[in-house]
């Protein structure tokens, strides 16, 4: 599966952005997902995740209750909708497809999603 996100942008504090990310091909309903995203000199760490029905999802504390994660079989596409943004939410956002469902005690693993995005650049200014 080949992965295209985008949406991103410089919003102010406070602000909203929503990212997109398509997938190709015709099997997108059997890949659970995830966004992550990596900040200068640091690692890439996890943001949020969902299951291949949209039905289960999985957020970082940094991020919970002010993110949401969620998916359009349809369309090929996950999206993450960020609400409240905070200048340390500035960091280059990636998203991950991994092959068959994810279990809650994986869903924050980087190492489980074999399959990665371009990433796209959200700035948020204080």
């Amino acid at each position: 599966v080949q992965l295209q996100a985008f949406g991103g942008g410089l919003v102010q504090a406070g602000g909203f952005l929503r990212l997109s990310c398509l997938a190709s091909g015709r099997t997108f309903s059997m890949y659970a997902m995830g966004w992550f995203r990596q900040a200068p000199g640091q690692e890439r760490e996890f943001v949020a995740s969902i299951g291949r029905s949209g039905d289960n999802t999985y957020y970082s504390d940094s991020v919970k209750g002010r993110f949401t994660i969620s998916r359009v079989n349809a369309k090929n596409t996950v999206y993450l909708q960020m609400d409240s943004l905070r200048p340390e939410d500035t960091a280059v956002y990636y998203c991950g497809a991994k092959q068959g469902e994810i279990l809650s005690h994986v869903a924050a693993l980087r190492r489980v999603f074999h399959y990665w995005g371009q990433g796209t650049q959200v700035t948020v200014s204080s």
